[in-house]
């Protein structure tokens, strides 16, 4: 153990020792000495406190010095009803106090008895008790947004987890602070008892059992009372001021010496200036003594000068260290490192879409994009990066952009006042509106006013708002890139959140058998066909299965896919029917043939008119499915799928292509169409 930790429990252990044994009057007079300092100490602790958890220990410390103040108590009336002395500590408060007077001297005593108990220790208690209520109520909603932040990446979760332990304490503190204040409410009530209880036997132990005089029992023992009393309300009172102090401290960067001149003098000086005028109406035009009125002006008037003077010298230096900021900004060759940085993803809109992403009117487009990380994350698997918004004047008012590494991708036009309204299919009549397309999918649209809404909705149609639009255009654009947005650094990310579950498994992939460069180019290979990596256990399980195999990520790829396969089968199949385009056999033997491998992978070598020939073929049948309503989907030969999906990015990017091992056996698979050379 440490000595401090020594000297605490012989100190509690002592405390109880003194209940039970007498002690000599010289060591009381110092505990007694000691019980006022300690009090004066929690009392200037808890002034000086900035945070409530800074005192942390405040609630077991009430506790441990209310049994001191008892124990002292013990051993005061033991000294006082057996020897009529309790040592000269408590007689000289009590000379002090009663002055010659017995009766003025108790009635001040029970005065400061009355305020110590009704006033300070009631007072506290209420307040620690609501504090702990409202601290406990409070708790949800800060966890809430402890979350939001996380997922907007405002912060980290190293500064989540601090935030979350900091919640904690702090109900962990008012609930012990509710509990230890009526240690306090306890020993105002023993303080009275035990005052009633000296002087009521001091008076029969005179008389009786001494022989005194009742005007002499009466003195001696008022006096030696109103002195212990005094002694132990004293250090009562101080400590009850410091729970007030601690319970009622709300947040703040400075003491409560710094809050209290600060805020009550520091604002404003024409709330001085009006103080003093009510003071010089009050010291010359009425009856009352003009000197102290005047005086307490004058100084009044002095201190709003001052501060007037401080206020304007303050501003005119904070501005001239804004501009020497500014101007040495300008001059370091640092300044430009800023403009070198490329945003992830940018959503930059004209002055008349600003309403829609400013919260203060009302505007919920910052929400939505905080939702639509956490729905990315769910979706595919990624840590999407922070989207940045920013106006830009030179767009038109209702136009946006959205920007990938810089790079204009799209952009769209809203109709404020207006919603967007589409058929789904199922529409039962026209409506009046303006002809638009929707930017997130290309289909074909009307701009319809407030007063149509209702009516496109009652017809069948999906009628959306302006933000919805606009983060639904968002989330498309983000989804068909997010294998451009798959760095190394995103990597190690997720292989550092899997390696706390799954250290084993991390030690063997990297770096022995990946560096994280590859491992990149398998995830973006699966992102760039819209296929999740959440489940990265399965990933990298694959990857240290056939790490050994080959090095080519292509090959890769396909293997994590075919581990993947209840994931593509529940994402692709509905119901138990799959309804595909196949490939004919030569066209695959031809495929497989025209592979050529080099030192850094393998590319389909093949004559342009072959290709063209198998596209025209694919676009065909995929005509045909589309016009029955079905989504085209290729099946594939699992050494083919790769080589064949890359052919047709010549055409289209959307196409989905699949091999006979990413589908579940039990799937029932239809062929509608073939393609042929």
């Amino acid at each position: 153990m440490k000595f401090g930790d020594i000297v605490v429990a012989i100190a509690v252990i002592i405390i109880v020792i003194i209940i039970i044994i007498p002690i000599p009057k010289t060591a009381l007079d110092i505990l007694l000495s000691l019980n006022i300092s300690l009090a004066l100490l929690i009392l200037l602790i808890s002034m000086y406190t900035k945070d409530a958890l800074q005192f942390s220990i405040f609630p077991s410390l009430l506790l441990i010095t209310t049994l001191f103040r008892l124990s002292l108590n013990i051993s005061t009336t033991r000294y006082i009803l057996g020897e009529g002395d309790a040592g000269r500590v408590i007689e000289a408060f009590g000379n002090f106090v009663v002055q010659g007077n017995a009766g003025v001297g108790f009635i001040v005593f029970l005065i400061i008895v009355i305020i110590q108990f009704l006033v300070i220790t009631k007072g506290a208690e209420r307040v620690a008790e609501v504090a702990a209520r409202f601290t406990l109520d409070a708790m949800p909603g800060k966890q809430m947004a402890i979350d939001a932040d996380l997922n907007s990446g405002l912060i980290t979760e190293q500064e989540a987890k601090t935030r979350r332990r900091e919640i904690q304490q702090s109900a962990d503190f008012y609930g012990a602070m509710d509990g230890a204040s009526k240690f306090v409410k306890g020993d105002a009530i023993a303080g009275i008892i035990i005052t009633l209880i000296n002087i009521s036997a001091g008076l029969v132990i005179g008389i009786l059992m001494n022989g005194d005089s009742f005007g002499d029992a009466l003195n001696t023992y008022t006096l030696l009372t109103v002195g212990d009393g005094l002694v132990s309300q004293v250090p009562a009172l101080l400590i009850s001021t410091a729970t007030g102090i601690v319970v009622t401290r709300s947040a703040s960067e400075a003491n409560l010496g710094t809050d209290v001149i600060k805020q009550l003098f520091g604002q404003n000086p024409k709330i001085l200036y009006i103080i003093s005028a009510v003071l010089l109406f009050l010291g010359i035009l009425t009856p009352l003594p003009p000197f102290p009125y005047v005086v307490m002006a004058s100084l009044l008037i002095l201190g709003g000068y001052r501060l007037q003077i401080n206020i304007k010298k303050s501003d005119t230096e904070e501005l001239a260290t804004e501009e020497d900021e500014e101007i040495e900004e300008i001059k370091k060759p640092e300044s430009v490192m800023s403009l070198l940085k490329v945003e992830d993803i940018e959503l930059e809109f004209g002055y008349g879409i600003i309403p829609l992403a400013d919260a203060n009117q009302g505007g919920d487009l910052l929400d939505r994009i905080v939702m639509i990380r956490r729905q990315i994350a769910l979706e595919l698997g990624i840590i999407l990066p922070i989207v940045r918004l920013r106006d830009n004047i030179q767009l038109n008012p209702n136009e946006y952009i959205i920007k990938i590494k810089g790079t204009e991708i799209c952009k769209g036009e809203v109709m404020f006042d207006h919603y967007l309204a589409m058929d789904s299919g199922t529409s039962q009549g026209e409506i009046n509106g303006i002809d638009t397309i929707e930017p997130a999918f290309g289909l074909p649209a009307k701009w319809v006013s407030e007063e149509e809404r209702e009516k496109a909705e009652i017809l069948g149609y999906t009628v959306v708002d302006l933000p919805s639009m606009i983060a639904t255009h968002l989330t498309e654009v983000i989804k068909k890139n997010t294998h451009e947005l798959m760095g190394r650094q995103d990597v190690k990310i997720l292989i550092d959140n899997v390696k706390e579950e799954h250290p084993a498994l991390i030690d063997e992939i990297v770096p022995k058998l990946f560096t994280l460069g590859e491992v990149q180019k398998i995830l973006t290979n699966l992102l760039k066909e819209k296929i999740s990596i959440r489940d990265m256990v399965s990933i990298l399980e694959t990857l240290a299965d056939f790490g050994s195999v080959t090095r080519d990520p292509d090959m890769l790829t396909e293997y994590v896919r075919q581990k993947l396969y209840r994931y593509i089968t529940n994402k692709y199949v509905q119901g138990n029917t799959l309804k595909v385009i196949t490939l004919d056999g030569k066209l695959e033997q031809l495929i497989m043939d025209s592979i050529k491998q080099t030192e850094t992978g393998s590319y389909l070598s093949m004559a342009p008119d072959t290709v063209q020939k198998i596209l025209n073929s694919l676009l065909n049948n995929a005509q045909r499915l589309t016009s029955i309503g079905e989504q085209p989907i290729v099946l594939t030969a699992p050494i083919v799928r790769i080589y064949f999906k890359r052919l047709t990015e010549q055409a289209t990017e959307d196409l989905i292509v699949l091999s006979y091992n990413e589908i579940d056996s039990s799937v029932e698979v239809q062929s509608l169409g073939m393609v042929t050379i």
